[in-house]
């Protein structure tokens, strides 16, 4: 399978990478300055724009999937997060590339209350803006018609611990909720090579 991953240059998308490779797909790892990257090894490192839908065409003609893990901090988060969506449903529907797997964030779907996690009471919202944004785009793809599905760590990244290899989806998310970078990707390309979920937001947590 012929696999493109936006972002792949950040922790998410470096991990989706690695993943994919070892799985034996064929990796298209896109990021804005391939010069920053040498160390992306085995792959197919090239120059693109997420947010402008020619570039995507671009880089995705010819795949099977895409993983967005994408992030732009010194841009507006709903202005990057908006266009990009804007810019994969685009490309990939000009490109004809069936399958979306985006990296998400648990701030913006649902906790124990039902009510999203940044709106529950004492949810810290000091980047409110960024979960905002992450809405946005979230929006956006519900509005386009591709086969996507976002998924989100329940609560937040563990930066420091061992990978279990394992995974399972949440029920809600849960603030206090951690998950290696590396089990985490185990989801992501899951859902690339067998999709169990369609046009659907989802949590993932340790198993």
């Amino acid at each position: 399978m012929d696999v493109v991953v936006f972002g792949a240059g950040g922790r998410a998308g470096r991990r989706a990478v690695a993943e994919a490779s070892g799985r034996g797909h064929a990796v298209t790892a896109v990021v804005r300055d391939p010069a920053r990257h040498r160390d992306l090894t085995d792959v197919r490192l090239v120059r693109g724009d997420v947010t402008d839908a020619a570039s995507v065409a671009d880089a995705v003609a010819g795949h099977d999937a895409v993983v967005a893990a994408a992030v732009d901090l010194s841009a507006d988060p709903a202005a990057f997060f908006t266009a990009s969506s804007r810019a994969l449903a685009a490309g990939l529907a000009k490109a004809g590339v069936p399958r979306l797997v985006v990296v998400g964030l648990a701030s913006i779907l649902p906790g124990a209350s039902g009510v999203p996690l940044m709106d529950e009471p004492g949810y810290p919202n000091e980047y409110r803006s960024f979960y905002l944004g992450h809405a946005a785009g979230l929006a956006e793809l519900r509005d386009s018609d591709l086969d996507w599905v976002y998924v989100a760590p329940a609560g937040d990244f563990d930066h420091s611990g061992t990978p279990s290899g394992r995974y399972r989806l949440a029920e809600h998310g849960d603030p206090a909720s951690r998950i290696t970078y590396a089990d985490f990707a185990l989801a992501l390309l899951d859902e690339v090579d067998a999709p169990r979920h369609h046009r659907s937001a989802i949590s993932i947590r340790e198993a």
